[in-house]
This record gives C-alpha cells, structure tokens and sequence, in this order.
C-alpha cells in the first residue's frame, strides 16, 4: 500500500493487486462528503425526517466515509447505526500511515483507531455512532435488519466488475427498505438499468471533482 495526497490535501491509498486509488485523487474527502454524507445521508434525514438511521457501506476501505458521516452528526440530534462490509481489511498501521486526523476532526480520528480492530470482531459504539466492520465478501453478508442508507464505495467496475454485476445489486437490495437510498460515485449506462429493474428511481447529480455526474437510487418497492 502507498500513501497518496489528493488535491483536496487528504490522503488515500493505492492499492496495488486492484491498481487502483480507494479514494478520487481529486480530493478523497471531499468525494467522501459529497457523494456519501451529503448525497445520501443528509438527504434521507431531510426526506423522512427521522432521527435514526440505518447505513451500510459496500466498500468500507480507509474508514473514511464513516469518519465523515460522525462528523456530520456531530452537532445533530440523529442516531446513527453503521454497517461496513470489507472482504479485505486494512490492517491497523496501514490505517495510522493515512492520518486521516489531519483534516477529520482530531478526536474522532482517535476514537476510530481504538476501535477499528474490536469493530472488526463486534458491534461498537463511538461518538454516538454504533458500528461494525463485517470482514466478509458480500455474496456472504447476512443481517437481521434493513437499512436507510447504503453508501456503494467498491473499486470501479473497470478494475473490479464483479462488485457492479446485477447478482451483486439483487442482493444489496435485500437489505434495503422502500425509500432507502444507494449512493455511489459512479454513474453508468449499466448501472442504471439493473438498478431500475430492481425496482429502483434513478437521480443523476453533480459528481464530486473530477466527476461530471454521480447517481442516487431511490428504492420504490
């Protein structure tokens, strides 16, 4: 793994057996607030006007969306439940070499350091925020409850296509109630017809950086 900074001044990896980045080189945090936090988690709370949510991510990677999802409750009355599914943990140094704590708030950073390898093994709670990371593939992930939000973070489907295929979108949607929102970075021509014939609306928005579009499924049966 190589430490990269992006042009936001954050940092992401590279990994080497996918060759590819696990952030946008165009600013790793900024993509993580505008497609993940923003896009997804803030526009479900403003849509239901609940103050519980219940959010999975496909790809957990660095921790990064996570980190942004506490920042952003921080100073809101919301009660957050996060589900991470990551077939190949990160181990802890690699995690420290990130720092996210350079621009994620300090104390959160270290909240989430401490309790990465216990959120490994079982449910943890941090600043609020109740989480798990589930160290399998996702073909293999059970869960006894739905979720509100599912933030879609894999690798891109050029260096990864069996995370986009419609078998591994079927079974995403399992676990997704009526009105639930998916957010990715991605949009494409593929995408979007499997999703709708999973019974999903399709929203194309403004991309973060270096990305003209990016898509939010809203799921309507």
């Amino acid at each position: 793994m190589k430490k990269i900074t992006t042009k936001d001044g954050s940092h992401t990896l590279y990994n080497p057996q996918i060759k590819e980045h696990y952030h946008s080189m165009h600013g790793a945090y900024t993509e993580s607030k505008h497609v993940f936090v923003h896009s997804g988690l803030a526009y479900y709370v403003e849509q239901n006007k609940t103050k519980k949510v219940k959010i999975l991510e496909v790809g957990f990677g660095t921790g990064l969306n996570l980190l942004t999802t506490m920042e952003y409750i921080a100073h809101k009355n919301l009660s957050v439940d996060y589900t991470g599914i990551e077939a190949y943990p990160l181990s802890l140094s690699d995690l420290k070499e990130l720092d996210h704590g350079e621009y994620v708030q300090k104390p959160l950073w270290s909240a989430f350091l401490s309790s990465y390898e216990s959120a490994l093994q079982a449910e943890t709670t941090i600043h609020h925020v109740s989480f798990q990371i589930c160290p399998v593939k996702l073909l293999d992930f059970t869960h006894q409850h739905l979720f509100d939000v599912v933030y879609f973070d894999a690798f891109s489907e050029i260096h990864q296509p069996e995370m986009w295929t419609e078998e591994v979108l079927s079974k995403i949607t399992h676990f997704m109630k009526r009105g639930s929102v998916f957010v990715t970075y991605a949009i494409t021509g593929n995408l979007k017809r499997r999703l709708k014939k999973l019974g999903f609306e399709i929203q194309k928005l403004p991309g973060a950086p270096g990305k003209r579009e990016m898509l939010r499924a809203v799921k309507e049966k």
